[in-house]
């Protein structure tokens, strides 16, 4: 048990950290969270003129703030209950199992309620940042070119519409730089309108049938591809027996 001393020193070290994360966070108006957007602690106006780059880095900064105050804020909340346990004769005693909690604990940390054996901070959280439910890379659940919703217009499709009329990126910034800009951004090569390639360039009634070859450079650019891999569809080589139409069927 506590001799009384020891319990008046433990409280001087408890007021002593109060007042210095009180002072901290009215120093600093809580990490500058108090004055409202982050730009206004910064002295900016707005994010128009900003490169993203800088952009990224004030949010980061931001956020560590925001850590930083909660961590304070949960630290002060600690001392105020130790200092409350003391007024009701319940410090230095475990709030789980009631065991007395060893004076080396107490002197390293006072402000602490708790045996080690039956300390919060043991416990790992599996919790996860909510936001990684829908934005998980590269696109989250909006992506749908691994899905069999291939054909929709998903949250990667829209970026590409918006990315095509430029972005913050050179040619040069690519690890292989293209020759447009139009091409630096992901998958900018990707068929639009249209899923296979043979679909730019053939056509057919509303049946099904007439179905007909319309040449043009996708064509070309469909037939050297082929001659230069030596197949005859993009998915492999037709059966035998179709190599040559001519080819009776019972001839075979």
């Amino acid at each position: 048990m506590l001799s009384t001393q020891q319990l008046a020193e433990l409280r001087l070290q408890l007021l002593q950290e109060k007042s210095e994360v009180e002072g901290h966070l009215e120093q600093n108006d809580h990490f500058g969270l108090e004055r409202g957007h982050f730009h206004e602690s910064m002295g900016e106006l707005s994010s128009i003129d900003n490169h993203p780059a800088d952009e990224g880095t004030e949010l980061y900064e931001r956020e560590k703030d925001i850590a930083l105050n909660e961590h304070y804020q949960f630290e002060l909340r600690n001392i105020n209950h130790a200092l409350e346990a003391m007024e009701n004769g319940t410090y230095g005693n475990c709030e789980v199992c009631g065991k007395e909690i060893p004076l080396e604990r107490l002197e390293a940390l006072p402000n602490t309620t708790y045996c080690i054996e039956h300390s919060p901070d043991q416990v790992t959280s599996r919790k996860r940042p909510v936001e990684e439910g829908v934005w998980m890379p590269p696109f989250g659940k909006f992506d749908m070119d691994e899905k069999d919703e291939n054909v929709a217009y998903d949250a990667e499709d829209s970026w590409q519409t918006v990315a095509a009329w430029g972005t913050s990126e050179t040619p040069s910034d690519l690890a292989f730089p293209q020759d447009s800009y139009t091409d630096i951004y992901s998958e900018a090569d990707e068929n639009i309108g249209y899923v296979e390639d043979y679909e730019n360039f053939v056509g057919n009634d509303m049946y099904g049938n007439e179905i007909k070859v319309y040449p043009n450079p996708q064509h070309e650019k469909y037939e050297d591809a082929l001659d230069e891999e030596g197949i005859m569809t993009s998915f492999g080589d037709l059966p035998a027996f179709e190599h040559d139409p001519y080819v009776d069927h019972d001839d075979k």
